[in-house]
């Protein structure tokens, strides 16, 4: 039916056509010889009935796709009612629709003929013939901005400035298409919107072609309006826990400069709190720049969640069974209540955590306590744990301030007597304060970034003479890019110490041991320590653990961003005197694969000193 009105059209517009084509030629050059039998073929009338086949030659494949796949006269393909007038009509159209398709690519001075003629069937055959010529490139670019980005020199509005013009996908010297030139511009603007400029906009623009077709020079303008920061904040969609819980889990303040990143880090921050099933944070741009007002669109979470998961670690020698139960408002009160049981045969427990709402500070008073049962192979550490404190948790910062008391007995695998001289039979109570700091890049599986850790606390012994004693201890991890950006080194380090007389009966869970699959590869778990006879190893008070480890991907062709191969060294060492620390090395390799929850580590390493092959399993980043 459509086709049947174009054709009307056709017939409508034919007369006038006719006219001007011969006015046209009344006022042209006289035609080549070749040109002129070209003319008649093109004004051939097609047979009745006969559809017309249509050919694209020159240029490159994937110009020749281009105008295959968006000439008009792929409309009119199957079309028997045209005439030689409409055929000449349409040619010429076609003609002109191909150079508009080539100036989209930069060939801005194409030649394009289209020419009829009857293949040796005698059916009829449109032909397109293209001299591309070359692609213009752009020769120069200027950007110009208005509006509060123009005129505000505060050193971070000139840094989106400056990173607007270097992120420029168009520079000079590189080949011009419409959809470059378009992604540029909508590259430009989005990088304008994204911080504080909500209402920012396209001004004028404009790709002014050479007169000879060559070059191109881009001109833009970037009005940003006026400088967003946060208002007031609605919450909607809260009735089982108080509003002002999404404000302060969110980490957003009354007067902070608007940042599209920082409401989906926001929003990211809600769903993975526990308490909000789905949110979606927005501002009204139109409303009061100095304070527009923020809405908070969430979905709870119920109050109830349990959650059975199960895993396997070599350190755990074998599969591993978890349970956790969270209850968000704990016996009617707005405490949340998390617990947690692990069923696995070297490292069972089972620990409480209650923890309260956050104030306008972000600070969560908190109670945990926690039984455990550590056996590794030599020594069963049977612990008791109890802490009561405060712990605020920000986007870059942990912060934990606590009292804890801790109690512990340790007694030989299997039964077996431990020396008296053993350390870590013992309990004590102390006064604690731990920090944290991440500047990671893509967790859970970063490449880049580093996170650093320390803890400092001062207490005393309980069981037996009374001793006071201090202990210190601090991690660190980082990720260092090599030459080419695919390949990487993680550098990882840590240490502890406790400082007491050597009488005080400092639990087990103050001192040291290490070994295993996330410490010192090549040795079980928790194998490096004190020598104490009959095969036992006791914790000391000195510890040091060091690791490098080369990571490059592998097979990204056929699974691009999943798999990594790894090559490390890693070092660790135990004593009751710094003088006597000595390295323990382990030397191996390995491959990671990429998951949602963080990398899957499959080594095989080698203890120099235990002169033994393990395999070590474990998933997720170790920080």
């Amino acid at each position: 039916m459509q086709q049947r009105f174009e054709w009307i059209l056709l017939k409508f517009f034919s007369l006038p056509m006719v006219l001007l084509l011969a006015a046209c030629a009344a006022t042209a050059p006289a035609p080549r010889a070749g040109t002129a039998s070209q003319a008649q073929q093109t004004l051939r009338p097609l047979e009745t009935g006969a559809a017309f086949k249509l050919e694209i030659e020159g240029a490159d494949q994937a110009l020749r796709t281009l105008v295959q796949r968006h000439t008009l006269l792929q409309r009119w393909r199957d079309t028997s009612e045209l005439d030689a007038t409409e055929t000449a009509r349409l040619m010429a159209l076609a003609e002109r629709d191909t150079r508009e398709l080539l100036a989209t690519q930069g060939h801005f001075a194409a030649d394009v003929h289209a020419t009829l003629r009857h293949d040796n069937d005698g059916e009829p055959v449109i032909r397109i013939a293209i001299a591309a010529g070359p692609q213009a490139s752009i020769s120069d670019v200027r950007i110009r901005f208005s509006g509060d980005i123009a005129t505000d020199q505060d050193p971070a509005v000139q840094a989106q400035r400056g990173a607007i013009t270097a992120g420029w996908s168009l520079p000079a010297g590189q080949g011009f298409t419409q959809e470059r030139w378009d992604e540029a511009k909508t590259a430009a603007l989005r990088a304008l919107v994204a911080q504080r400029y909500a209402l920012g906009r396209l001004g004028a623009s404009s790709a002014t072609v050479s007169q000879d077709g060559t070059t191109v020079a881009l001109r833009i303008e970037l009005d940003s309006g006026p400088t967003f920061r946060l208002g007031a904040a609605n919450v909607v969609g809260a009735s089982r826990y108080p509003p002002e819980l999404a404000t302060r889990l969110s980490w957003l303040r009354t007067g902070e400069i608007y940042s599209q990143q920082a409401l989906v880090q926001a929003q990211q921050r809600l769903m993975a709190s526990g308490y909000y099933d789905s949110a979606y944070l927005s501002i009204a741009p139109q409303d009061r720049p100095k304070a527009t007002p923020l809405t908070y669109a969430v979905t709870e979470a119920k109050r109830q969640k349990v959650q059975l998961g199960a895993g396997y670690s070599t350190d755990s020698a074998g599969a591993r069974l978890t349970l956790e139960h969270r209850d968000n408002t704990a016996l009617g009160t707005t405490w949340r209540a998390d617990t947690r049981l692990n069923l696995e045969r070297r490292q069972p427990l089972v620990q409480l955590q209650l923890t309260s709402l956050p104030d306008e500070a972000g600070w969560r008073r908190a109670t945990f306590a926690r039984h455990m049962r550590q056996d590794d192979g030599t020594l069963v550490t049977t612990s008791d744990t109890l802490r009561i404190g405060q712990l605020q948790t920000t986007e870059r910062i942990d912060r934990n301030v606590y009292l804890q008391y801790d109690q512990a007995s340790v007694a030989g695998a299997g039964g077996t007597q431990v020396p008296a001289a053993l350390i870590g039979d013992g309990a004590a109570i102390s006064a604690n304060i731990a920090w944290t700091r991440r500047r990671f890049r893509d967790l859970p599986n970063p490449t880049h970034g580093w996170g650093l850790g320390l803890e400092l606390g001062a207490g005393m012994t309980t069981m037996g003479t009374r001793r006071p004693f201090v202990h210190v201890g601090g991690h660190w991890l980082g990720f260092v890019p090599l030459a080419g950006g695919s390949s990487r080194l993680q550098l990882r380090a840590q240490a502890g110490a406790v400082v007491a007389k050597m009488d005080a009966r400092l639990p087990a869970t103050y001192l040291f041991r290490t070994g295993g699959d996330t410490t010192v590869r090549g040795y079980s778990l928790r194998s490096i320590g004190l020598p104490v006879g009959a095969n036992l190893v006791a914790p000391g008070r000195f510890m040091t653990v060091g690791s490098i480890e080369w990571q490059r991907p592998i097979l990204q062709q056929r699974f691009p961003g999943l798999l990594e191969h790894v090559v490390f060294v890693d070092v660790g060492s135990v004593s009751n005197h710094i003088g006597d620390l000595h390295g323990q090395w382990g030397v191996g390799t390995g491959l990671r694969l990429i998951t949602p929850v963080g990398p899957m580590q499959v080594d095989v390493a080698r203890g120099l000193q235990a002169h033994a092959w393990r395999l070590h399993i474990n998933v997720g980043l170790n920080f």
